[in-house]
């Protein structure tokens, strides 16, 4: 067996377990260049080592274009989409301010965790609902 088919066939063997120790669908790709190229010097002898290169390259970036455009949209959509996403899982609720907003900063408690709050000036006490979120700071209107 020539050296080249064999490195083809290793590099392509490679990326696929590449792929399944760290699954993230990119070495998957490359794994299905190196299988083109793989064939190609199998059924075509003789191509310089230059050129499969080239063609691995090619090939890799052509294969990852047609994941991005036509497989990476169609993903499975979650039941829960802000399931770690934990500030936009709070919009929408309604919480006590346990220190009142002063220069548009405050702190409110939600379970046993204390979250930083923007929005109007409130005295502590006031029931707030959560709008949305800034980072870490969640934004609150009076409910």
């Amino acid at each position: 067996m020539r050296w080249d088919v064999f490195a083809w066939a290793a590099i392509a063997l490679l990326l696929f377990a590449a792929e399944a120790l760290a699954p993230g669908a990119f070495m998957l790709w490359l794994g299905f260049a190196a299988v083109a190229v793989f064939l190609a010097v199998l059924l075509v002898p003789g191509i310089p080592v230059l050129a499969q290169a080239a063609a691995f390259i090619v090939l890799s970036f052509i294969s990852i274009q047609v994941y991005r455009k036509w497989f990476r949209g169609r993903e499975r959509q979650s039941d829960q989409p802000a399931l770690n996403r934990r500030t936009a899982a709070l919009v929408g609720r309604v919480v006590r301010l346990d220190h009142g907003i002063v220069q548009g900063r405050g702190r409110v408690q939600i379970a046993d965790a204390f979250w930083d709050v923007s929005g109007p000036e409130l005295p502590a006490g006031t029931p707030v609902r959560i709008t949305g979120a800034e980072g870490m700071t969640l934004l609150v209107e009076p409910a």
